[in-house]
């Protein structure tokens, strides 16, 4: 244990704290104030803890003397009066004459020990936080992977409590790099979460979640991050009735992005495609379409990566469906829709549903009333209720408002509707 605690191995202190005192990892994550999951990860060498503040807060949590991790006597250690120990700490001089004394002694023993102590709070200082941000650039990559099966409540839960300990680190001091990185990891986490606030319905909240997203954004100084979360958050007005608040958004993150071929920049002429077609921009929706197929055609791999961060073929091919549909494009929207489905063995849930209501939307534009009902019936019914909210059921709402009240089947897709509200 004094071993890794010279290392400041904290991994090991964790893995030796469990495995031979039997002190479970929610009792170290209580204790320290790190997340019990982080813990674990640390416990397999997942990681590592750098921040000055951590290791003070891991030292007295868990009552490790500071000398044997590096660092200054701790309050609750020390056996002098409040008063002196702040008398002595805060005095330049003292601390001057300490070192000196134990250097005079010779290069050893205090002597080196000093020079140790002094070693290790620059190296400290000049990684401070290194660990926490890796840490948290892998949290948001594995976030990036979308709900993966779970209910997006549930998501949210998870994004929205690592958020607290994500702050704790934002308002600790940092090298300009360093809060450039947590800035960047702050945009993509509250963009995450704007995001299922917008599947959830919730389009005034994740509107507020965006412009954190967005702010954080700025203050990283990453043009392509910012044009990401305005791509995103163009499609909140855009899914509840605000085409044209969701064209200038989307024109903004075009512009941001630039011209070069990037994920944010396809995303953002996309969304502008669906939002001109959506308001009625026939001539404006078309030109979008085209550039989103060029940008698209154009992007590297890293690029069409299959996150929310991404832009896939897949995705690409949604957006273009609902544009299309909008547009009377019914040929072309069904086509689109079935190379979405075909991209992806296993197209999640919400991309199944979407795509299907896609499809009911170009039936009902030819004609194909009774058709259009079953196709949504059936794929607004197969979806877990924790689904049936915001944005499958703003879709299946818009289409019933299209077709006519003698449609077939329409009321019994109303009750479904009015059951899951």
């Amino acid at each position: 244990m004094r071993q890794a605690l010279a290392r400041r191995d904290i991994g090991a202190v964790f893995h030796l704290a469990h495995r031979e005192a039997g002190i479970s990892f929610n009792k170290l994550a209580e204790a320290t104030g790190i997340r019990a999951e982080r813990v674990s990860q640390l416990t397999k060498g997942d990681g590592a803890v750098t921040s000055l503040p951590v290791l003070e807060r891991i030292s007295d949590g868990l009552r490790i003397p500071g000398a044997d991790l590096g660092l200054a006597v701790r309050l609750w250690e020390a056996p002098e009066p409040p008063d002196r120990q702040e008398q002595d700490g805060d005095d330049p001089m003292k601390r001057r004459d300490v070192l000196r004394g134990a250097l005079a002694a010779g290069l050893a023993g205090p002597g080196l020990a000093a020079l140790t102590t002094t070693r290790h709070d620059i190296d400290t200082a000049l990684a401070a936080g290194h660990g926490d941000v890796e840490f948290w650039e892998s949290t948001a990559e594995r976030y990036g992977y979308g709900y993966n099966g779970r209910p997006p409540a549930t998501v949210l839960t998870d994004i929205v409590e690592d958020f607290t300990e994500l702050n704790t680190l934002l308002s600790q001091p940092q090298t300009a790099k360093g809060r450039s990185a947590l800035c960047y990891v702050t945009g993509q986490m509250a963009g995450m979460a704007a995001i299922v606030l917008h599947d959830l319905g919730q389009h005034r909240e994740a509107h507020r979640w965006f412009g954190t997203a967005a702010r954080a954004a700025e203050q990283s100084g990453d043009a392509l991050l910012h044009a990401w979360v305005l791509g995103r958050e163009a499609m909140v007005p855009l899914n509840y009735g605000a085409p044209e608040a969701a064209a200038q958004l989307a024109e903004r993150a075009r512009h941001i992005a630039g011209d070069r071929p990037s994920a944010p920049a396809a995303l953002a002429t996309a969304v502008a495609a669906r939002a001109n077609a959506v308001a009625g921009h026939r001539a404006k929706a078309l030109d979008a379409v085209a550039a989103a197929e060029t940008l698209t055609g154009r992007l590297g791999a890293l690029q069409q990566a299959d996150t929310w961060f991404g832009y896939p073929m897949q995705k690409h091919h949604v957006h273009m469906s609902q544009a299309l549909t909008w547009l009377g494009e019914t040929d072309r929207a069904y086509a689109t829709q079935q190379e979405a489905l075909k991209l992806t063995r296993t197209p999640s849930l919400m991309t199944r549903a979407l795509i299907a209501i896609d499809t009911a939307s170009c039936r009902a534009r030819d004609g194909e009333h009774a058709e259009a009902v079953r196709v949504a019936l059936e794929a607004y019914s197969d979806l877990p209720t924790s689904y049936r909210t915001g944005l499958t059921r703003s879709r299946v709402e818009a289409l019933c408002q299209a077709l006519p009240a003698s449609a077939p089947g329409l009321d019994a897709l109303s009750d479904v509707l009015a059951q899951a509200a």
